[in-house]
């Protein structure tokens, strides 16, 4: 039983890290000035979801905490407290608290001290919203409520029981007040038997219906079984509610977002014909002769001593009378059922996978591709078409593409930070900071994105301190005072590229190169190109900040990335223009998928490319290719010169092959093209990629290794990695 219920309180730990994604959205949408009722809704059932399932599992210290913060999200949301920007402030900060304490319930953190916050909290709901030096601003109004029969003095009773009534001439003169509307909703709502049990609370969504104006007609409590029956987990109550016909059918449905599929929700329009203006007939008295019998026999109507139950069912009999009667204006459109549940077979169904599954399911994947190189490798091209092996290898293909899906997620998720982190990076520095981003939608397998948070952390807060100017001088500088910047994501092949770009003053090689001096980093007769410079940003300990704060000044922000993505397999590069700006480019390569490739032979040995980045191959003509200086070679390719960079010498193997006898594979990435001179080509395959970061330090030019259909290894050339290395190559290799 308690493997069952770690089991099930994992997935409540998985359910708050998504809570907590949610809700930081929407309170960064509030904070840049989106105060909309949905915003606002979403942050209130991401908070209200966490302190359900927090009082399910018995985490106290959270539940409590998160109730308090539910009460000001309640109250903003029911309009009684504005969100000013000093409310969206606290709430922001008990955000923050309300994140550790769930890291504190998982056991990874300790208890948070949560004093500040809670009396922060404290002092919204007490001054409802009022800042320092101004008040709050009007909560909105409460829905008028319903006329109540006692007036504050009642009159006395004439000699027959009747109750006077005064009227003023103006009553009779003034025009009738004008109906809003004649339609109204009727909401019929039973939750689901375990709503209880899952730590939902209905009235919640009841009181959330009544901001909306719904009034409560009637609890249906004839499914309440006798009490030694009684399931105190389970809903019996069936509410009958009647909602403004003014309000629209998608604010209705809203509240209903949460609700588990088998509740009941009926929503039904009533379109009743506009009542004419309301006169009190005044009875015309005639003399008539006195009849016979008491006053009660002649009086039908319930004297004033009657119970307000009788009332009540009275009108609601007269009610019931008036929507039996036919109607003769335009017929009422049939009852909406858009809010009505789906039935199980329609409606769109979830279920949570551990990820450790998925990792072995793409792993037998992957077995199964080498498999089918196997038996590609060792029968004929007759057999392979007679046991269908092409079909084979396109189902496989499939399903590792399908398999992929299932992991893979917007890279929107980890985006979601930046604004809010730039807004306080932003009040910190005293600058003024835009963000822009780009290609927020690109998919990103789960682990990457759960890897890089911390390295693009590192990346906004250098950029926003070390990248961009103050705004003193960027106008001396004749730029924008506003900096900016800008958050990206693309795929490429088997590659995601995430970059930080700013327009900022650029890196100062000179100061840089000094800094790695003074620190021993490097000598001081070294002799470095500009991009080896930027590299020393990235270096254990670095830093050119002049003092510590909270932002820089440790040594440990470029470090962190380079190590991080390192470990992912992955690079970082850094181009800067001196006054134009920088941008940090991290290339990270997915561990594990199938890609095409073309098996080349080097000096003997095999290597992959991928066929992604592959637009021709050559076989060179005499004088085809030349030399422009005792290291570097082109090859004219009808009158474009493409540089040529001979691969064995790259990895240091021995060949003594003149070009022409050789193949040229011009390849293409962002950087531009470039000639590949290799020995033959073997074959066009499928082949898994194997990452090589667990076992070996990352080497520059190559993306991973295969194992081929005879067993063999062999590696994956990084096309990205060699052609930026053109123009820079050095006969030592390229260094990590």
């Amino acid at each position: 039983m308690s493997d069952e219920l770690d089991e099930i309180q994992a997935i409540f730990f998985e359910e708050c890290t998504e809570g907590l994604t949610t809700a930081e959205q929407g309170l960064s949408a509030m904070q840049a000035g989106d105060v909309s009722a949905e915003t606002i809704a979403g942050v209130f059932r991401a908070v209200h979801s966490i302190k359900g399932g927090a009082g399910a599992f018995g985490h106290a210290d959270l539940t409590a905490f998160a109730h308090k913060f539910e009460n000001v999200l309640d109250e903003v949301r029911a309009g009684k407290i504005a969100p000013t920007p000093g409310v969206v402030k606290v709430m922001l900060s008990s955000f923050d608290v309300l994140s550790d304490h769930v890291e504190t319930a998982k056991g990874l953190a300790p208890r948070p001290n949560d004093a500040a916050a809670l009396a922060a909290l404290e002092k919204v709901l007490a001054d409802k919203g009022a800042e320092e030096g101004g008040a709050a601003a009007p909560a909105a109004p409460a829905p008028a409520p319903a006329p109540v029969a006692a007036a504050p003095a009642a009159p006395a009773e004439d000699e027959f029981g009747f109750t006077p009534v005064a009227f003023a001439l103006d009553d009779f003169d003034a025009p009738a007040e004008p109906v809003a509307s004649s339609a109204s909703w009727t909401i019929r709502f039973r939750p689901s038997r375990a709503a209880l049990a899952n730590a939902s609370e209905p009235m919640l969504l009841i009181r959330e219906l009544e901001t909306l104006g719904a009034t409560i007609e009637s609890v249906d409590v004839s499914d309440v079984p006798p009490l030694r029956d009684l399931d105190p987990e389970d809903a019996y109550f069936t509410w009958v509610l009647s909602m403004p016909g003014e309000v629209p059918q998608n604010d209705i449905n809203d509240c209903f977002d949460f609700v588990a599929p088998d509740s009941l929700i009926e929503i039904t329009r009533n379109e009743v014909e506009a009542p004419a203006p309301a006169f009190i007939p005044v009875p015309v008295i005639e003399a008539a002769p006195a009849p016979e019998g008491t006053v009660e026999d002649l009086i039908p109507f319930v004297p004033v001593t009657a119970s307000i139950e009788d009332l009540t069912a009275q009108v609601q009999q007269v009610v019931a009378d008036l929507a039996a009667t036919p109607m003769t204006p335009t017929p009422a459109p049939a009852p909406t059922e858009a809010a009505a549940p789906k039935p199980a077979s329609e409606a769109s169904q979830t279920i949570r996978v551990d990820l450790s599954k998925l990792d072995l399911l793409l792993n037998l994947v992957g077995e199964l591709v080498i498999r089918n190189s196997i038996l590609a490798d060792r029968l004929s091209p007759a057999d392979r078409q007679r046991v269908e092996l092409p079909e084979l290898a396109r189902l496989t293909r499939q399903i590792q593409d399908n398999v992929m899906s299932l992991r893979a997620q917007p890279i929107k998720q980890a985006f979601s930070r930046v604004p809010r982190m730039l807004r306080d990076l932003s009040v910190e520095t005293g600058k003024q900071i835009e963000l822009e981003t780009v290609g927020e939608t690109t998919e990103v397998d789960k682990g990457v994105i759960e890897k890089i948070g911390d390295p693009l952390t590192h990346m906004i807060r250098n950029a926003a301190d070390h990248g961009l100017e103050s705004t003193e001088e960027r106008l001396a500088a004749g730029k924008s005072p506003v900096g900016t910047i800008k958050l990206s994501a693309e795929q490429k092949g088997a590659r995601i590229f995430v970059r930080v770009q700013d327009n900022g003053r650029g890196i100062n090689r000179e100061r840089v190169k000094a800094k790695a001096i003074e620190k021993g980093i490097i000598s001081p007769d070294a002799v470095l190109s500009n991009e080896e410079i930027d590299q020393l940003i990235c270096a254990p300990g670095f830093s050119t900040a002049e003092t510590i704060s909270n932002i820089s000044g440790r040594g440990v922000g470029m470090d962190v990335v380079r190590s991080n993505v390192e470990a992912l397999g992955g690079r970082v590069e850094i181009h800067s223009v001196p006054g134009e700006g920088t941008t940090f480019t991290m290339i990270l390569p997915l561990t594990l998928a199938i890609l095409d490739g073309m098996i080349v032979r080097l000096a003997s040995q095999r290597f992959v490319l991928p066929l992604a980045h592959v637009l021709e191959t050559v076989q060179p003509e005499p004088g085809q290719v030349k030399r422009t200086s005792p290291d570097s070679e082109v090859i004219d390719m009808r009158g474009e010169y493409v540089p040529v960079k001979r691969t064995t010498e790259i990895f240091g193997l021995n060949d003594d092959r003149q070009v022409e006898d050789s193949l040229v594979v011009i390849v293409e990435s962002e950087h531009g093209k470039v000639g590949l001179v290799v020995d033959t080509i073997d074959d066009r395959r499928e082949v898994v990629i194997k990452s090589l970061d667990q076992n070996l330090h990352p080497i520059r030019g190559l993306g991973g290794a295969t194992i081929l259909g005879d067993g063999s290894i062999a590696l994956i050339l990084d096309i990205e990695a060699l052609v930026a290395s053109a123009n820079r190559y050095t006969p030592k290799g390229l260094a990590a």
